[in-house]
């Protein structure tokens, strides 16, 4: 197949393209760069929408994974709008240069995420769920709307709301490992809010299967079928590092080092189950934490 794929350089768009390469597939990087383009990549400025239509044409699937990192820096009038423009603004450009194709993708998958549901409790979380009332959402939500315009091409669409992706190579466990190396490993506020997760390995299978699953399409929960309370997670990594979680670090400081990123993204309780993958029979390749992280710190 030939895959264009935006956001290649991110942690799972370089984990799947090298992933896709070596089962045989081609790769079609889109780049922003202004520079010389390198060969075999396609030109898209996301900010203006534009494509370079002629090296796009005829590719099997369009895999979009861009958009600006959540966690990096604290959530600014500057830092949203930017959060907005890069998932928002970007995706219906590109939709509607895809949509403009005369030899159109067959399959658009998209990354998603679950904080479209908000902070929920203790409620069980399926893809036919109300969406929450935060920042976050409200982001998702619209970037959910932006990504389904490709059904209209019409293309098979697929979108994935990730968990927390679980990777040595980056996204959030990075961050998590170095406290707990130090020896002041501890639960996040009260430890009793839900975290759903996925690891790295299992997202690059998930959209590998996605591709060429013809039944599948729509919202799809990309989340391992075990969510865990936070003081679960802590006590699990913690055990798996040899590393003790007597120190918990107090919600209000949460909040004070990061604002209202803190109650959106490590306080949130958002137990998520992936429903529409257990009905179709997708079988994780880590389906419980403990499995999960042993396979992430092996």
């Amino acid at each position: 197949m030939r895959i264009l794929m935006s956001g290649a350089s991110g942690l799972v768009g370089t984990a799947l393209a090298s992933s896709l390469t070596s089962a045989g597939h081609a790769v079609v990087r889109l780049s922003r760069s202004t520079g010389t383009i390198r060969t075999g990549d396609v030109y898209w400025n996301p900010i203006s929408g534009e494509l370079d239509s002629a090296a796009a044409e005829g590719a099997d699937a369009m895999v979009h994974l861009a958009g600006a990192s959540i966690a990096d820096g604290r959530w600014t009038k500057e830092r949203k709008a930017l959060l907005w423009s890069s998932r928002v603004d970007a995706t219906r450009g590109l939709v509607r240069a895809l949509a403009n194709l005369k030899r159109k993708p067959h399959v658009f998958i998209a990354a998603s995420a679950i904080g479209y549901y908000g902070s929920r409790g203790e409620e069980i979380l399926t893809e036919s769920s109300a969406p929450g009332t935060n920042f976050l959402a409200n982001v998702v939500r619209e970037w959910e709307a932006a990504e389904r315009e490709a059904e209209r091409a019409p293309l098979r669409t697929v979108i994935l709301r990730f968990g927390v992706i679980l990777s040595k190579m980056g996204g959030a466990l990075p961050r998590m490992l170095v406290p707990f190396r130090l020896g002041v490993g501890g639960r996040l506020g009260s430890g009793r809010q839900w975290m759903s997760w996925i690891t790295l390995d299992d997202v690059v299978a998930l959209v590998q299967y996605a591709l060429v699953h013809e039944e599948l399409s729509g919202i799809v929960n990309a989340v391992a079928p075990a969510p865990v309370r936070n003081s679960e997670f802590t006590a699990t990594l913690g055990r798996l590092m040899h590393r003790p979680t007597i120190f918990p670090v107090p919600g209000f400081v949460l909040r004070v080092a990061l604002g209202e990123m803190a109650d959106a993204l490590l306080l949130a309780s958002q137990r998520v189950l992936p429903e529409r993958l257990s009905r179709a029979g997708y079988r994780f390749r880590q389906a419980t934490l403990e499995e999960g992280l042993r396979s992430v710190l092996a």
